[in-house]
């Protein structure tokens, strides 16, 4: 599809959730020297990801590139779990990567992001969250904690990585696509403009990307592993890891290491790292 600025498409007419504005995002993001170098709003696609991967392999897209949707009809996140939400009811968008840090510490880019996210949306909206790890926004609502958001990173050609993120902004509670599910709305945010919104993520992510960058990625140095303990709720807790062939590690979540992994210790006395990649699911005990 050809992309069009979903602010300049005048279909859009629903008062409750506006269309986000397309050029004074570029103008508020945009400029010389910063990381943002362009910022794509459209109507609807299957996944922004897909498409923003497709420009840089493509080599039709450069680091700092920025794609929005106000829809996305084949979202996804992490192990390929499907996701939907009403057009306009969220923040849905893709970032492309290129870091000179070695590629082990790449695997740090979604709890990065993780950290921007979280806190970028604390300060604008107003609204206490939390990291699940390792890729999951909670929220508040009604004293239980609830996914209000995900984070998906992927390749991109050799040099490229494409972060998704995907937030629940003014989802009611009969729109929610499962009952644990959860919004900014539903927790009771005082803001809820998606515009302020995202630029608070962006610039937070901005400041983090160059941060760990400076750091050639050391996640201690630059302070990205300390802030994201600090922030992630599943640390304290016991959990049970449910791992592929059927096998589960139970023990409490004391740490996430050096490599972004989370690190439980189990009744037998021992300290086991489980990566992201393992896990098929991580729920509470």
């Amino acid at each position: 599809m050809t992309p069009r600025d979903a602010s300049d498409d005048s279909r859009w007419s629903d008062l409750d959730r506006p269309p986000l504005n397309a050029a004074a995002l570029r103008r508020a993001l945009v400029r010389e020297g910063g990381l943002w170098t362009d910022v794509r709003v459209v109507p609807s696609t299957g996944s922004t990801n897909t498409d923003l991967a497709a420009r840089a392999v493509a080599g039709e897209a450069a680091e700092g590139a920025v794609l929005v949707a106000e829809e996305q009809s084949a979202a996804r996140g992490r192990l390929d779990r499907r996701w939907s939400a009403p057009a306009r009811s969220g923040l849905f968008f893709s970032v492309l990567l290129e870091p000179d840090v070695p590629v082990a510490r790449w695997g740090w880019l979604p709890l990065l992001t993780g950290v921007a996210v979280a806190t970028g949306l604390s300060r604008a909206a107003g609204v206490d969250t939390s990291l699940k790890w390792p890729n999951d926004l909670l929220v508040t609502v009604g004293g239980a904690e609830r996914k209000a958001g995900g984070i998906l990173a992927e390749r991109a050609g050799e040099r490229g990585v494409v972060v998704g993120v995907g937030i629940n902004v003014t989802l009611k509670e009969s729109e929610l696509p499962v009952p644990n599910a959860g919004s900014l709305a539903l927790a009771g945010a005082a803001g809820t403009d998606r515009d302020p919104l995202l630029r608070a993520v962006l610039r937070l992510l901005e400041q983090w990307y160059e941060r760990w960058r400076e750091a050639d990625g050391d996640p201690a140095a630059s302070g990205l592993q300390e802030t994201y303990a600090a922030g992630c709720s599943t640390l304290g807790r016991t959990v049970r890891a449910e791992l592929p062939g059927g096998r589960d590690l139970i023990g409490e979540a004391v740490a996430v290491d050096g490599d972004g992994r989370l690190v439980l210790a189990t009744e037998a006395g021992v300290q086991e790292p489980v990566g992201a990649g393992d896990i098929v699911h991580l729920r509470p005990v």
